[in-house]
């Protein structure tokens, strides 16, 4: 299983922008250097949940303090863009970064920045899946045209070109709808999946759905959860309380049931929501070294993935926790994938 990050830059206590975001650049550099293979950023508006509200441009700036690790964003929500807007920003992207560019493409679930623009979340369908290929033509494709029942492009050439020929797409699904899986096999598009659902209930889509992976073999299932390293059992309980404000704040956006003044969110309580205890055991990557790598190994298991985004910064971590916790996620939880990847090839 592949290793990267994922990072929202979210601050509870909504903290100065040029304060985190030289965070981001720390925790980019840092993933690098300890060799994980992609780093990438969310695309959130107008709250202290995500300061990633233009990631593309951010990406920008760290692809020239960054040599190696590929980067993207998860996800560009396409209903808020225009399609070719997007391929222009990823094409200069890829230039800039030396051929290191990564699209994740989705629909984006916060109703709430939907609402400034002045949209209804998932109100054209089929705008979105003509944008999604609009955008793999634009990036793979030196010419292309388009005829659709949204867009009508005429041949058109992107200026910068990209430096990859084929940048490798991703695209958010719904493991447990076959039509959702399915556009992205069909596209040739690796996926994201199973980050919202309990640990213990993630689907192995390709076990699912084995005829949809037959003509794909080399796609890849990734996926993300909060991740800390602890050094000791009162550390992991606290990084738990940060990652509930996080699953708070996430779950509160999704149902449209957050209450934000100001831009910040207030991350209260909701019915059901689960213990210290069950959230350890089956929605968070926190803990001993050695309990990491089990959670991750239940997910790999689980969810068939080959590819797990560790989301190292969450909640109020202080920037010293989260460097520190992913010095020993590369110390002392990769190593052992690692060995597992050496052993099956013996």
């Amino acid at each position: 299983m592949e290793f990267g990050t994922f990072m929202t830059m979210q601050s509870p206590e909504a903290a100065p922008s040029d304060r985190i975001y030289a965070r981001a650049l720390d925790v980019a550099q840092m993933a690098e250097s300890i060799g994980l293979t992609r780093l990438w950023l969310a695309e959130h508006h107008f709250t202290n949940y995500a300061y990633t509200s233009r990631p593309i441009v951010l990406l920008s700036h760290i692809a020239a303090r960054t040599r190696r690790i590929r980067l993207g964003p998860a996800i560009v929500p396409l209903p808020l863009h225009h399609p070719l807007v997007v391929a222009e920003e990823l094409a200069t992207l890829d230039v800039l970064s030396g051929g290191r560019v990564e699209v994740g493409l989705g629909k984006g679930y916060q109703q709430y920045q939907y609402d400034r623009f002045g949209m209804t979340k998932g109100e054209d369908e089929r705008r979105y899946l003509e944008s999604i290929e609009i955008v793999q033509r634009a990036l793979h494709q030196p010419t292309f045209s388009y005829e659709g029942q949204s867009f009508h492009i005429a041949p058109t050439r992107l200026y910068p070109q990209p430096l990859q020929r084929r940048a490798p797409c991703w695209l958010v699904v719904n493991s447990s709808r076959r039509e959702s899986v399915a556009l992205a096999t069909r596209a040739g598009m690796n996926l994201f999946t199973g980050v919202l659902e309990p640990i213990s209930r993630l689907i192995d889509v390709r076990a699912a759905y084995p005829d949809l992976f037959s003509d794909r073999p080399g796609l890849l299932i990734g996926t993300q959860r909060p991740v800390y390293v602890a050094k000791n059992e009162a550390d992991a309980a606290d990084a738990v309380r940060a990652a509930r404000w996080n699953g708070r704040a996430t779950v509160r956006l999704r149902y449209d049931a957050a209450q934000v003044h100001d831009g910040v969110v207030r991350a209260d309580a909701f019915p059901g929501e689960p213990s210290d205890e069950q959230m350890r055991r089956d929605y968070v990557v926190i803990g001993t070294a050695n309990e990491c790598v089990r959670q991750l190994q239940k997910i790999r298991d689980g969810l068939g993935c080959n590819y797990f985004s560790a989301s190292f910064w969450f909640g109020d971590l202080s920037h010293e926790r989260v460097l520190a916790s992913m010095s020993r996620f590369a110390r002392d939880v990769m190593p052992a994938f690692s060995r597992a990847r050496s052993a099956e090839h013996a």
